[in-house]
């Protein structure tokens, strides 16, 4: 559907999704069910852990549990949409449900750039200053950092949510798999300059600085850590950020991938692209999420030893 030079109210979108590809519809539904499957239950797992085991009700570890359930909310805000619209052959969303997904989704991102600032900073402290860290990283600072990055993600996520559902659309065809802003803007039949900008901005603010300080974060973590004179010293310091390093490059660099992929300019090349554009996301929106709890269980011994406390416990309960 094209756009036109006029504007009328939207009650509801039609989401394209993968329709030019059946094929692709039925096997991407089974791949990505087993993924969300995997996701709630690593995520969920690991949550449990975190509140159950005393030993783990440390900053790092309650950073880590607000991570899992920011990636849940994540996914449910956007994936059972998606899978639904790989089974249904007319895929609508209302205006009202594509607003609270585009909300939901923008905001779990954000909150997602902060959140893994502030374990970089957790991380720092530790290994930098760990005679500090208990006064530092007390209850009354790491709680308030929790919330003021779900806050500060919120915030964001409502500014741009309300600048994009106020605009006039001149059609109603989603070209994605979901309400995703940048996909609903296209829509758009009047000048979004100031939607562009604001957009500008926030792409400075969570993704330039949260990078930058992680970036700083990790030199001096690095720099402290060789100037430990045991191998083994260094190993163990090492380990209590690998995981959260390890993270930090998978998430980032999705990213910098999604956003700095050139584009193709013959027809051929158009359609792959236009495949890509939509795949790229849905794996970004799965995949780290599902890798999260991986990566932090099978690198951490703290986690694991608490995993299996867990299902010892209960085994010996049954």
């Amino acid at each position: 559907m094209e756009k036109a030079n006029w504007s009328s109210p939207v009650a509801e979108f039609i989401i394209l999704g993968l329709s030019a590809y059946p094929r692709l519809e039925k096997m991407f539904f089974v791949l990505i069910l087993m993924m969300f499957l995997v996701i709630l239950l690593g995520n969920g797992v690991l949550i449990l852990v975190t509140i159950l085991d005393s030993r783990l009700h440390t900053p790092m570890y309650f950073f880590l549990g607000n991570l899992s359930f920011l990636d849940i909310c994540y996914t449910t805000s956007s994936v059972p949409l998606v899978l639904d619209g790989f089974l249904t052959p007319r895929k609508t969303i209302s205006f009202s449900a594509c607003a609270v997904q585009m909300f939901l989704s923008f905001a779990m991102g954000a909150t997602e750039c902060v959140l893994l600032g502030m374990m970089a900073f957790d991380r720092y402290v530790a290994i930098c200053n760990p005679l500090r860290y208990p006064v530092v990283m007390s209850k009354a600072a790491y709680m308030p950092m929790a919330v003021s990055s779900w806050a500060i993600g919120g915030t964001a996520s409502v500014v741009h949510t309300s600048l994009t559902i106020q605009l006039p659309f001149c059609g109603n065809v989603i070209n994605h798999l979901a309400c995703e802003i940048l996909a609903i803007l296209k829509l758009a039949c009047t000048d979004i300059s100031i939607n562009v900008i604001s957009m500008g901005v926030t792409n400075v603010i969570f993704l330039g600085v949260p990078v930058l300080f992680i970036s700083i974060s990790y030199v001096f973590i690095i720099a402290t850590i060789l100037r430990i004179p045991s191998a083994e010293g260094r190993k163990k310091a090492f380990s209590t950020c690998s995981a959260h390093f390890t993270v930090v490059v998978i998430f980032y660099g999705t990213l910098l991938f999604m956003y700095r992929k050139p584009k193709s300019k013959d027809s051929l090349g158009a359609d792959k692209e236009d495949l890509s554009d939509k795949l790229i996301p849905l794996f970004y929106g799965v995949v780290i999420p599902m890798l999260n709890p991986i990566i932090y269980s099978l690198r951490n011994k703290d986690v694991k030893a608490a995993m299996r406390n867990l299902m010892a416990h209960k085994c010996f309960s049954q």
